[in-house]
């Protein structure tokens, strides 16, 4: 089965830890603690095309505890940066030789990295909050409200009509680049009926049997990307020309070709670390 990117880091979380100065102290000064090195949030990557770490200096400031891997604490730095909501290709090109597991400890720290910077105030009262619980989370000195990293859901669907799904491009896609049709689930909507009311909207598709496959972190700042399939009454479109430059009713054979990466192939799938790819994989498989 294709396994979906920034999944799989395999670290103990220990929550446990997370409020326990004492122990906290302890991983910090243990001899194999490691600290992820990055460049602002981007990963930064060895000689091998690993994630590179570095030995966790006392002066090392404001971290987040990672988790134990196999015993070993790791860390990362909290970043101070203004260069938020980036998605460089130059980072896609360093993920596409990326591990997955490297992909996935890397994710997690730039996404809570992103949302210190994001919420660096207190929304209840205003005042700049501080860093607790080993990075996971603010609090406020001044009124005391605890907050913590936030996940938006975004589902992320294949409409399906006979033996072809629908795929759609945005203009700041790479020249050919062809994906999935996603938007954010709103207040008070399931998964279900955000996935019908973004395929009506973006493309005038009523769906039904909206089906779940699989999932994605996606820290771009930090979503959780929600992977279904759905099956299209018709396939006439009428796209939203905000949201969409172009869309098609994609063969099982032009899928398929895509994915194997043919210069021939009608369009350019997404990248292996996307769950596009995985939704796409997986249709065209049959699962």
């Amino acid at each position: 089965m294709t396994i979906t990117g920034f999944t799989g880091a395999g670290l103990d979380r220990a929550d446990h830890l997370r409020l326990d100065p004492g122990r906290l102290a302890a991983l910090m000064a243990h001899e194999e603690a490691r600290l992820l090195r990055l460049a602002e949030l981007d990963p930064v990557l060895d000689e091998e095309g690993r994630l590179a770490w570095e030995g966790f200096a006392a002066d090392a400031g404001d971290c987040l505890f990672l988790g134990l891997d196999e015993g070993v604490p790791l860390f990362a730095p909290l970043v101070r940066t203004a260069a938020l909501g980036q998605r460089a290709w130059s980072v896609f090109r360093l993920l596409a030789m990326m591990s997955a597991r490297d992909a996935a400890i890397w994710g997690a720290a730039r996404s809570v990295n992103e949302w210190h910077n994001r919420h660096r105030f207190c929304s209840v009262c205003g005042n700049e909050s501080e860093v607790f619980r080993a990075g996971w989370g603010r609090k406020c000195p001044a009124c005391g409200a605890e907050h913590f990293p936030r996940v938006d859901p975004v589902v992320i669907m294949l409409a399906e009509h006979g033996d072809r799904v629908l795929l759609g491009r945005q203009p700041q896609y790479p020249a050919g680049r062809y994906s999935a049709l996603a938007g954010f689930v709103e207040p008070g909507e399931s998964i279900e009926e955000a996935v019908a009311r973004e395929l009506m909207e973006e493309a005038g598709v009523a769906v039904r049997d909206v089906r779940y496959v699989t999932s994605q972190p996606w820290p771009f700042p930090g979503q959780l990307m929600i992977a279904c399939l759905a099956t299209a009454e018709s396939d006439a479109l009428q796209l939203d020309a905000n949201e969409l430059e172009d869309a098609f009713w994609a063969s099982r054979a032009e899928v398929e070709a895509a994915l194997a990466g043919d210069p021939a192939a009608r369009f350019l799938a997404p990248p292996a670390f996307a769950i596009a790819n995985t939704l796409l994989a997986r249709w065209s498989a049959g699962e």
